[in-house]
């Protein structure tokens, strides 16, 4: 599916992007179209971050320990219910008492994605997340991260060795194998979201197209007819809408379930 340059993008790269394709020819990437020099993808990334930046004042300001408001409770929500649904509860079911250490880290990526996947619910945003090269990004982040953190906590010999299994006879099969095994957590991660996202955004264009085909047929025959098979295009695709927030719940929760388990992996004390 191709996405179109909202406004946004197009307002950017009208303005800055001769400069932009400049700086990647001096950069050695010529043949940059001035008109799509800023991809629509980093410019949806930026508008999320810059959201979530007013988000966190807007919080920030209204925090109350004794009268709470809707939108702190939303947010505690986020990182800790009873059902340990949030971004705290995940880490501490994986990591365990060093939970707090990772929770920055883990919550912005996780709160990130959550925002870059539901954006696209307001027709003039499209979702970053649908691009494969910010998941990508999130994939990579992530990656590095976890194998950070377990080289701070045992050392960069010790947590090689943890790849090269117990016995030291199949050392040299094993060690290549977990290696390569974990790297494919990037293809994974990447994948997963990107793939979701996709075809979550693919669905409602797609029943949205065949629902204003028969509306317009209907209109073309008998306008009375066309306003009451409008309605269904109208109406319908609120439930599409629906069907992508949930898509995008769940897939920001995937994306901070599988790095707290694997921070857990890589930081576990058997290492």
């Amino acid at each position: 599916m191709e996405h179109h340059d909202t406004i946004f993008t197009q307002f950017l790269n009208h303005w800055l992007g001769e400069y932009v394709a400049r700086a990647l020819a001096a950069l050695g990437i010529a043949g940059v179209d001035p008109h799509h020099a800023i991809p629509d993808s980093v410019v949806m990334s930026a508008i999320v971050v810059l959201v979530g930046m007013v988000l966190a004042v807007i919080l920030k300001r209204r925090l109350s320990v004794d009268r709470p408001g809707a939108f702190q409770q939303i947010c505690e929500f986020l990182l800790t219910n009873p059902i340990r649904f949030g971004i705290r509860d995940v880490l501490q079911d994986n990591v365990g008492h060093d939970a707090p250490k990772y929770l920055a880290m883990v919550g912005t990526v996780g709160i990130f994605i959550l925002l870059a996947n539901a954006i696209s619910v307001i027709p003039v945003f499209n979702a970053p997340t649908a691009t494969v090269t910010v998941p990508l990004g999130c994939a990579l982040l992530t990656y590095f991260y976890f194998n950070a953190a377990g080289i701070r906590k045992h050392g960069l010999l010790k947590y090689l060795a943890h790849f090269a299994g117990p016995s030291p006879a199949v050392a040299w099969l094993i060690f290549p194998v977990e290696i390569i095994s974990v790297t494919a957590r990037i293809l994974s991660l990447t994948v997963r979201l990107w793939a979701n996202i996709f075809a979550s955004e693919l669905i409602y264009f797609i029943f949205l197209g065949m629902l204003i085909l028969p509306t317009q047929f209907a209109w073309s025959k008998l306008p009375v007819v066309g306003a009451i098979v409008g309605l269904f295009p109208a109406t319908i695709p609120i439930a599409f809408v629906g069907l992508h927030l949930f898509v995008a719940v769940v897939q920001a929760f995937v994306f901070t379930l599988l790095p707290a388990v694997y921070l857990g992996m890589a930081t576990a004390d058997e290492h």
